[in-house]
């Protein structure tokens, strides 16, 4: 401990945090909570007395005995300080827990040092001193009755702490993913790998995600997210959400050699926020590249601010080894979760990047690979890793428009069409030739100018997003589609809820996507960008469609990339308010947030809720979701098989996986 005892653990983690957050305005939008000390009580939410009277002690040891005192406890360093600076730490926690949940802000990021996910009930560990997000959960259980609590920990250490505080807890579940290189990455525990899924009451409520290699992309990211934690976060239905925000996961940085960049993370965030009716409490962890953190940092708050995700690009499948430990894990966790029934794949018992097992190392090498810990500021050359810096999102004046009859009350953060804004002549003539046989009836023709109208306004940013309420969804369908094809995009989105028609001469040269949820059997499917999703239901089965949205519309959508994206309600769709919302939320972060959705005149109902999903308000819960039909889960999966070919996203099985299932279905 002579000289500076740790080189990345630094005070400049936060500094360079704010000061970044200062600079891109964004600090000055934030609602900033005064911090506190925690309690004794607090403390002892998570932690054992002997173990909080001992860490009293260190303000007032020597530099010998606090050396000593250290030793005890693995990679970690005690400065006089630092009591102090973990009880604020734990208190600015537990400060935006008391924000969220009585209302006064939304959500929120609690930017503290030193960071907690690897602390232990009598034990220090890895920087950490107090479990911040541990005592924090505990804290919202006890004070506010939460039921069930989410913890997404993307830390690239894992949070055993975390894990062995909740192992046995039904009411929390904990998702982390983590390098780990078969256990051959600090803090190189058996219980970080895959087939650790809790223990007792416990079991199938930890979920642990194990990076074999690095390098990472956000194709991994996503996948994960896809195909592992929202179906079962959404089975679960948490009544909170808390991030172990480590940002060591991102390119560049000295610890987690992934290439994994910034603005992933809005992305990342966009998708929780959808869960829990919108309170999300982010707690930061690791992050040891000041310039990724920084960037890190801005990209989640401004999601969490409400901004536009930014675009995506070049999402592709996700590499080998993370298909195998996202088919791991599916495997691990199907006895418990109703989404994950139908996974067919075993666990990979031989990884691509498998290597030595530890005990056989040379001693030597062992203790090389086993201390690549959070606190050794390891010092092994690397090649400067570059990467481009976000770009700015800027979010238009308006958020949403709407083109609306005058006595349909939305909220009043909506703007109206203005009838002011005729069309031009040779607009109306278009309209008429290609939607209307015969004379046209000024209410449908003025409604598709609306439409176009709505396109316009995006287009030029002076919009975000927009809504319709059409006398005929379908005529108002393909007339947007056509306009948007020919003027807007290269890439459209088309969503589609019902039992419709959609032609196909739409899909015929790649410029738009359509999915389509409904309860008709589809005709064979030929072309990649025309996908039919069939549920026996239709879209009123909650979780049936909640799965279809989840494992197949957001991975096909996130990679096609569209630049808008255009949901459409049919007649009779059966699809629920809270549903319709969450689905409305979650397409938000496409497309730059550059949405229309279409409703036909017969279900007002769903106007309110449409409007104030695309103005950003938080989705209504669904509860926690029963099982999805076997039948549709079947369907879907041979569904996903077959596009997978296609679009990378999609895949779940690794290469190995793959053949394990054909066989056993040659077998049937």
């Amino acid at each position: 401990m002579s000289g500076p005892a740790c080189k990345i653990e630094v005070p400049e983690r936060l500094t360079v945090s704010h000061t970044a957050l200062q600079e891109e305005g964004l600090a000055e939008r934030c609602v900033s909570v005064p911090i506190r000390q925690a309690t004794d009580a607090e403390i002892l939410l998570a932690h054992s007395e002997e173990y909080l009277e001992a860490v009293k002690k260190t303000p007032y040891m020597s530099l010998d005995e606090l050396r000593t005192f250290t030793q005890q406890y693995g990679d970690v360093y005690f400065h006089p300080n630092i009591y102090h600076c973990a009880k604020l730490a734990i208190g600015a926690t537990l400060q935006l827990v008391d924000s969220v949940m009585t209302g006064k802000v939304r959500n929120g990021m609690a930017l503290v040092r030193p960071p907690g996910h690897h602390s232990q009930r009598s034990a220090a560990n890895g920087f950490c001193v107090f479990n911040n997000v541990a005592i924090a959960a505990h804290y919202a259980k006890k004070q506010y009755g939460i039921k069930r609590v989410l913890i997404v920990d993307w830390d690239v250490h894992h949070g055993q702490g975390v894990q062995f505080a909740f192992e046995d807890d039904p009411s929390v579940l904990y998702f982390s993913w983590h390098r780990y290189e078969h256990q051959g990455f600090w803090p190189n525990l058996k219980e970080s790998d895959y087939d650790s899924v809790g223990k007792e009451k416990g079991a199938g409520f930890n979920i642990n995600v194990p990076w074999n290699k690095v390098g990472m992309e956000n194709s991994d990211y996503l996948s994960v997210f896809f195909h592992v934690l929202l179906p079962i976060a959404y089975e679960f239905s948490p009544d909170l959400v808390f991030v172990c925000a480590g940002f060591d996961s991102a390119i560049g940085d000295p610890e987690g050699h992934m290439c994994a960049t910034p603005d992933i993370f809005a992305h990342l965030t966009h998708l929780l926020k959808s869960l829990a009716g919108g309170k999300l409490c982010a707690v930061l962890e690791g992050g040891y590249n000041l310039t990724s953190l920084a960037q890190s940092v801005c990209q989640t708050v401004q999601t969490l601010l409400g901004d536009p995700a930014p675009q995506t690009s070049e999402l592709n499948g996700p590499c080998e080894s993370a298909l195998e430990s996202i088919q791991c894990v599916r495997s691990a966790h199907k006895p418990y979760w109703a989404c994950l029934k139908h996974t067919v794949a075993p666990p990979v018992s031989e990884p691509s990047t498998k290597r030595c097992k530890l005990a056989e190392k040379e001693e030597g090498v062992q203790a090389e690979e086993g201390q690549k810990e959070e606190g050794d500021g390891q010092k092994a050359e690397e090649e400067e890793v570059v990467w481009m810096k976000p770009a700015s999102r800027l979010a238009p004046l308006v958020h949403t428009e709407v083109a609306l009859p005058a006595d349909l009350e939305v909220p009043d953060r909506c703007d109206r069409v203005r009838s002011s804004l005729a069309p031009t002549l040779q607009i109306l003539q278009r309209l008429r030739d290609n939607f209307f046989e015969g004379s046209a009836e000024e209410e449908a023709l003025m409604s598709l100018c609306s439409v176009i109208a709505l396109f316009e306004k995006m287009k030029k940013q002076e919009i975000r997003n927009g809504l319709a309420l059409v006398p005929d969804v379908s005529v108002a369908m393909l007339c947007a589609a056509q306009h948007a094809r020919m003027s807007l995009t290269n890439r459209l989105l088309l969503v589609y809820l019902g039992d419709g028609e959609i032609p196909t001469y739409i899909t015929e040269d790649g410029k738009a996507l359509v999915v389509q949820i409904s309860s008709k059997e589809p005709e064979e499917q030929k072309s990649r960008y025309q996908v039919s999703v069939c549920l026996k239901k239709g879209c009123s089965d909650v979780a049936g469609l909640m799965q279809a949205v989840l494992c197949l519309l957001l991975p096909l959508a996130y990679e096609y990339d569209p630049g808008l994206v255009l949901l459409v309600r049919g007649p009779g769709s059966g699809v629920g308010k809270a549903a319709w919302a969450q689905i409305t939320s979650l397409l938000q972060g496409l497309a730059q947030g550059h949405t229309l959705a279409l409703i036909q005149e017969g279900e007002k109902e769903a106007v309110g809720t449409t409007a104030a999903s695309l103005l950003g308000d938080p989705a209504p819960s669904l509860g926690p979701l029963g099982a999805p039909l076997p039948e549709d889960m079947e369907a879907m999966e041979r569904l996903r098989q077959r596009l997978q070919t296609h679009w990378g996203l999609l895949q779940t099985e690794a290469a190995k996986g793959k053949e394990v299932e054909e066989k056993g279905q040659n077998q049937d």
